[in-house]
């Protein structure tokens, strides 16, 4: 027979359920995206591409401008379009009209964005996963409103709300960045 202290003990199988949901006190990005309902469109789009890793990633901290839906309904093209041909008439497979769609997609994804952590209120300009693309940040005045409903992204987009996750903070916003 063992000695008491040779032996190992063991956890109760509750403790190990595999189908136990995993908890965190604070969500991700991924879980915010997923049941803010005025989120959807966004993230129906950036679901379709790689970069939608980031918002489960737990160990990323971005800020993602989310335009809310009617943001993107308003768009006069909308994201997969991209910007308007220069030759109406070229005619392309639908193989390459799938590839630029989902290359769109990525672009306009990427643009809203931030690889870090935004602070408000801030006068700084950062750059997004898109190439070329910042964001600035002023803030519109207001004592008695919270820095982030105070703030407008380049001049004209105003932050609707803002949510914080374990691995970033999201803000929806009211329109969209512009890539073109």
């Amino acid at each position: 027979m063992a000695a008491q202290q040779d032996q190992e003990t063991l956890a109760s199988p509750e403790a190990h359920d595999p189908t136990a949901p995993l908890t965190t006190p604070v969500p991700s990005l991924a879980d915010l995206l997923t049941i803010e309902p005025s989120a959807s469109i966004f993230y129906t789009y950036a679901r379709e591409v790689e970069l939608s890793e980031l918002f489960a990633d737990s160990e990323g901290n971005n800020t993602v401008l989310v335009p809310t839906n009617k943001a993107v309904m308003a768009l006069s093209r909308k994201p997969h379009q991209g910007p308007a041909p220069v030759d109406s008439g070229v005619v392309i497979t639908q193989q390459e009209y799938d590839r630029m769609s989902k290359e769109n997609v990525e672009r306009w994804v990427s643009a809203h964005i931030v690889p870090s952590h935004i602070g408000l209120p801030s006068s700084e300009t950062y750059d997004t996963m898109l190439e070329g693309v910042s964001v600035t940040f002023h803030d519109n005045g207001g004592k008695d409103e919270p820095a982030w409903r105070r703030a407008v992204v380049n001049d004209n987009i105003h932050i609707v709300s803002m949510k914080k996750a374990n691995n970033g903070v999201l803000y929806m916003i009211d329109g969209t960045v512009k890539i073109d």
